[in-house]
């Protein structure tokens, strides 16, 4: 970068930064976090980290208690999972319109993410949380906080020094805005009928995708995990710090990697449903098979943007609908009524009767997949030796 540039990235850092001792032109890294004492003397200009109000042992007990029964639900809760490729970016919208946005993929999918979400009707991003620095999760970022109002802003005290991070703090300091620090034991404020919790990261880590925020959010009788790319390590610390990771829909961390969804998170979360975000064809190797083996051997019903393009969640708090790119509505827990009704797969399960479904046909797993029967077993209806290739008895995978 050129001397003035250079200057004015240095400047950022130390304004970003001076919570966590400041940036090295060197590799990324991440400096322990200062006791509070020492934050408070510090005078940081521009852009700041901010803490969250102190409570005391009572009134966060009280106000979990509070947010935990959150069951009076007052219409629909919609989570989209953005097809970013080889990336990730997850649109959340509650039953009053305010949203939440973690991540927006990578530079090269900012116009993308940011036409989505005017799609969306979006004018206004509540809470945005770039889940640690990675290019892949933070590069359309600086997009977003150009284009939209912005409420409340959480990144983790972790820092890089490429361009893409360098962006995402210009537009912060652009629009005068400050950053609160993500770190486990935080409730957000946002929907009243809607409990969202970051319950990570638990403790400081020498790597970034450890660093990353977690969020569960809870609602109604519905919940869901956003785990961004935090591994094996932060998995045990969240699991022993005896946070409550139950969930119904699961965002596999760092894209279906080995270093992630360990079989003993994936015992503690117990999901029925797993998203992941990844790109077709991509160079990591991304999702493995042993991860996608962890999930099959769970009964754990898995989608795939790369398979699937955008997936969107709807909950009612009670049921949850789910849809893909290609249109196909499917209730996947309850009977919440489709949105679309004339569509086959969009029938209730109770509507279907006994005899279609043991005369199901599928010609090639790209209609088992429409139908939202992937990976189809041995013994389901629709199952035949040409969807198990490998006669494991599990076709489709």
């Amino acid at each position: 970068m050129t001397k003035n540039r250079l200057q004015v990235f240095w400047t950022i850092c130390l304004a970003f930064l001076l919570l966590v001792g400041g940036c090295t032109p060197s590799k990324t890294t991440i400096e322990p976090v200062q006791s509070e004492a020492k934050q408070n003397n510090k005078q940081v200009s521009e852009l700041a980290i901010s803490n969250e109000p102190k409570q005391s042992e009572s009134d966060r007990n009280k106000q979990q208690m509070t947010e935990v029964t959150k069951d009076e639900t007052k219409g629909e809760l919609k989570v989209h999972y953005i097809d970013v490729g080889q990336g990730a970016s997850q649109l959340i919208i509650g039953s009053s319109g305010k949203t939440i946005l973690i991540d927006a993929g990578n530079n090269d999918k900012a116009t993308l993410v940011v036409n989505y979400l005017k799609k969306q009707g979006v004018s206004k991003i509540d809470i945005l949380i770039g889940t640690h620095p990675d290019a892949d999760h933070v590069g359309g970022l600086d997009a977003v906080i150009d284009n939209f109002e912005i409420g409340k802003i959480y990144m983790p005290k972790v820092q890089s020094n490429t361009k893409t991070f360098e962006d995402v703090l210009l537009a912060i300091q652009r629009k005068g805005l400050k950053v609160a620090t993500a770190k486990a034991g935080l409730t957000l404020d946002w929907e009243m009928d809607t409990n969202v919790q970051m319950i990570a990261p638990v403790e400081q880590y020498s790597d970034t995708n450890e660093m990353s925020a977690v969020i569960h959010l809870s609602y109604g009788q519905t919940s869901f995990l956003f785990m961004g790319d935090a591994e094996s390590k932060s998995e045990q610390d969240m699991i022993s710090s005896k946070v409550n990771l139950r969930s119904d829909v699961l965002l596999v961390g760092h894209h279906g990697s080995n270093s992630s969804s360990s079989q003993a998170f994936l015992d503690a979360v117990k999901p029925s449903y797993a998203v992941i975000q990844v790109g077709k064809s991509n160079n990591y190797g991304h999702p493995t098979a042993e991860v996608l083996k962890r999930l099959l051997d769970r009964g754990i019903k898995t989608y795939r943007t790369d398979d699937q393009g955008n997936i969107i969640f709807t909950t009612n708090g009670k049921d949850i609908l789910v849809k893909y790119d290609n249109g196909i509505t499917v209730p996947i827990k309850g009977e919440i009524a489709p949105t679309s009704t004339n569509n086959p797969s969009s029938v209730k399960s109770s509507e279907v009767p006994k005899k279609q479904e043991d005369n199901v046909v599928y010609n090639n797993c790209s209609e088992v997949r429409a139908a939202g029967k992937a990976p189809i077993k041995r013994g389901d209806p629709g199952y035949s030796n040409k969807l198990d290739r490998d006669n494991d008895g599990v076709g489709c995978e």
